[in-house]
């Protein structure tokens, strides 16, 4: 990159709105004085952002007895140091609404939530945060079966939870409804009877029942 580019010399920066477009244009703004206001000096409270501008002996006396917080008294002046320390920001207690309290001043009764925002997976009450959080309660462990078990309960039309009362229950509605002595004789349902049977002993010897 060339530096002593005339291109450069065509290059203009537009100035800042505080900024004097040229020292001609800005006067010192204190009565009777005719010089250039070249130094700028803050308004002060409930003006921030706006600026007196002087000339350098004026703008010194101005400085020197500003005081931003003249016109407030002790408690005034001790609340806005204190609300400086979260830049004057609104702040409220952990956990509750602004908008619900101020409800809640009216009588028009308690937030359906305790919290401001949302929870959607139940995160937070899950593990006790908030006043009407419940602990959700554990789920219960699933038996862990063979594979020859779960088919033994699968041929029984049962689930993996089936508990010995029910396996045994199931086992004697089965046998009643394909034993040849409930079928007028007939024997085509001697093969699933059979399957049945088989099942209920690996039950058996599975300790299920």
């Amino acid at each position: 990159m060339d530096l002593n580019s005339p291109l450069f010399d065509s290059i203009r920066i537009k100035p800042s709105c505080d900024e004097p477009k040229t020292a001609a244009a800005q006067t010192c703004e204190t009565p009777g004085c005719k010089n250039a206001g070249l130094y700028r000096a803050p308004k002060g409270r409930k003006a921030e952002g706006q600026y007196w501008r002087f000339c350098m002996d004026h703008v010194r006396a101005y400085n020197a007895t500003y005081n931003y917080f003249d016109g407030m008294n002790d408690a005034a002046v001790q609340a806005y140091q204190k609300d400086a320390i979260i830049g004057h920001r609104p702040t409220w207690a952990m956990g509750v609404n602004p908008a619900t309290a101020e409800g809640r001043a009216k009588g028009k009764g308690a937030p359906k939530r305790d919290w401001a925002y949302v929870d959607p997976l139940d995160i937070l009450r899950a593990e006790g945060v908030g006043e009407t959080a419940r602990r959700k309660a554990p789920e219960p462990r699933r038996p862990r079966h063979s594979a020859a078990t779960l088919k033994a309960l699968d041929v029984l039309g049962l689930d993996e939870n089936a508990d010995s009362a029910a396996i045994k229950a199931q086992y004697k509605v089965l046998v009643k409804r394909f034993h040849p002595d409930a079928n007028g004789g007939d024997r085509s349902f001697e093969e699933r009877l059979r399957d049945i049977i088989r099942a209920h002993d690996a039950l058996r010897t599975a300790g299920l029942c």
